[in-house]
């Protein structure tokens, strides 16, 4: 059994015994730091079996029931288990559409969450919980526009036409955030405070986001990667304000103008519940509001050496190079 599979378990686990203290409990007191602060300190991890967007055929429903919860569970440790399993040298091909994805990642590599989320008690069937089907609203007519004028992401003209991951820039996924979100794996995050300022280092290429504490936001003219994020505390919960996206950096098609609004509240040991709001009425027809756990670990962020090895985007870009050089040929 995989390093991977046994924390999976081990916060699965962690996960079910909290269900007989629901979060939100007014028994809880976070500990404070010198300053007064509540303390978020540590490593997190938000890893789910729950996706960002509910199934359609769900509906309006927002939890699943503990048989449901678990059944989810048992079939996520299941699958893992069973991509563990040492290949058959002897296995007969029989079909094309019988052999692993070319070149995708296999089980080493990949360490998704195993169980459902759980806020206040219940088993989210999305992290989405405005709209309350659970999904990505509508986009807008000029939100459509603008995402279908756009080349990053499409274009081989070069680097800068490449998505941001593809450039070891940012996260794919929205790891980075804000809003913070997890993908396949390095779903981990150290938060270090110190008077005046939260920092949030991202295991996704190495990202660290500098929040301000009580502070104003630079002018409108100054975009940063990651946004520009100012933090206040409103009782023990850290809200998180951040404006002034680089146009380059989308959530979803968002536009540079979007604003997320975060807020962390430790409601246990080793829980944290994360919630996030966008609002960006250039691009969407509705306001968007979703929550998940962050949920704390014995662990190590680590490297992540992503243009160390970064064959693909010069890959990429020679091979655009050679059939531009085919076409003029022809």
């Amino acid at each position: 059994m995989n390093q991977g599979l046994l924390s999976g378990i081990a916060v699965l686990l962690a996960v079910i015994s909290m269900t007989a203290h629901p979060e939100g409990s007014a028994r809880y007191q976070p500990p404070r730091l010198a300053d007064g602060a509540p303390d978020l300190q540590g490593v997190w991890t938000n890893a789910t079996a729950t996706p960002m967007e509910r199934a359609v055929e769900l509906g309006t429903r927002r939890a699943f029931t503990d048989a449901e919860a678990a059944a989810i569970s048992r079939a996520a440790i299941a699958a893992v288990e069973a991509d563990a399993r040492p290949s058959d040298p002897d296995k007969k091909i029989e079909a094309a559409s019988s052999l692993p994805p070319v070149g995708n990642y296999n089980l080493f590599w990949t360490d998704r969450g195993m169980q459902v989320a759980v806020i206040d008690g219940e088993y989210r069937t999305s992290m989405i919980i405005e709209p309350l089907n659970g999904r990505m609203p509508p986009l807008t007519e000029a939100g459509q526009r603008r995402i279908a004028a756009t080349r990053i992401g499409r274009s081989n003209d070069g680097p800068e036409g490449r998505a941001l991951g593809e450039r070891c820039l940012l996260s794919f996924g929205s790891a980075s955030g804000p809003p913070m979100l997890p993908v396949m794996y390095n779903s981990y995050y150290q938060i270090v405070q110190s008077p005046g300022y939260v920092m949030i280092l991202v295991e996704m290429v190495h990202d660290a986001r500098i929040i301000r504490i009580d502070d104003r936001h630079v002018p409108g003219n100054v975009r940063k990667w990651m946004g520009d994020s100012v933090g206040r505390w409103e009782d023990d919960t850290l809200v998180v304000e951040t404006r002034n996206f680089r146009p380059e950096q989308s959530f979803r098609g968002s536009s540079e103008n979007a604003v997320v609004t975060e807020r962390f509240t430790r409601v246990a040991k080793d829980n944290i519940v994360y919630r996030f709001t966008i609002e960006d009425p250039s691009t969407f027809t509705a306001i968007i509001k979703g929550e998940l756990p962050f949920q704390a670990v014995d662990a190590n962020i680590y490297e992540y050496a992503c243009h160390e090895g970064n064959y693909a985007l010069p890959g990429i870009l020679s091979g655009a190079r050679e059939e531009e050089k085919a076409a003029a040929e022809r």
